[in-house]
């Protein structure tokens, strides 16, 4: 069991899970193989990181707190762990070889942009296993002209097959936080659909309005789109088609 001593920090949105079973499920799901090259973001106090290290010959993590990343460097060794302190939002994953495989307890706080800047990376990963808060998975798997589907929904979908694994308590995490939590996995597709991200932005960010209006001259006929839909009924298909038709 990982030590408690460690007070967690809510500036870094620290929720540590510490429940056997869980982790146990989760290193399940990942399924990894001893020669898999995995990178954890944000392991904290290594609840999830020992059991992965059982399964795999070394491992890289991704650690901000300078503290939780000295206690990690001093419980494992090094030629099994190598830990970055480094903030996951600015780190260059471009660093590691193709195929690698990315696991984290994602801080709540920062899941969304965290999200959308490892998007950047679909095509140097084999796939990525996170826990989340349960709505922002929800976002995440939504379907089109579902009240959860949005701009996140597009811009993974249209890099990544999407899958809800399982839920997960609140009484997994220590300090408990105040939402339920779910573990997703994201598989990159051999065929990543090109999007505009401005253009998804601009559609989302008016989302109630229909698309002639939400996005004034685009021309949605020239695509097969009709332009009395609102933007949460369109596919990331769709947006594609849309993000190809507005450069040419």
């Amino acid at each position: 069991m990982p030590s408690s001593s460690h007070r967690p920090r809510k500036r870094f949105g620290q929720h540590f899970l510490h429940e056997r079973r869980v982790l146990e499920k989760i290193v399940g799901a990942i399924a990894p193989a001893n020669e898999d090259l995995i990178v954890e973001i944000g392991p904290g106090e290594g609840a999830l990181t020992g059991p992965l290290l059982e399964k795999v010959s070394r491992l890289e993590a991704i650690e901000l707190d300078r503290d939780l990343a000295a206690g990690l460097a001093a419980k494992f060794p090094p030629w099994k762990l190598t830990v970055h302190c480094a903030d996951a939002l600015e780190f260059d994953f471009a660093r590691f070889p193709a195929g690698i495989r990315i696991v984290g307890n994602l801080p709540y706080n920062v899941s969304t942009p965290l999200l959308f800047h490892l998007a950047r990376y679909a095509q140097q990963v084999r796939d990525m296993h996170f826990m989340l808060q349960r709505e922002v998975v929800e976002r995440m798997v939504a379907a089109p002209s579902t009240p959860a589907y949005g701009r996140l929904s597009v811009s993974l979908q249209a890099r990544f097959q999407m899958k809800k694994l399982f839920n997960v308590s609140r009484g997994a995490f220590r300090p408990p936080p105040n939402v339920e939590s779910a573990l997703v996995r994201m598989t990159p597709l051999d065929w990543q659909l090109p999007i505009d991200e401005d253009l998804l932005r601009r559609a989302f960010s008016a989302r109630r309005k229909t698309l002639r209006n939400a996005l004034p001259g685009i021309d949605f006929e020239a695509v097969g789109i009709d332009p009395g839909l609102r933007p949460e009924n369109l596919s990331p298909e769709d947006y594609a088609r849309l993000s190809m038709n507005s450069i040419l």
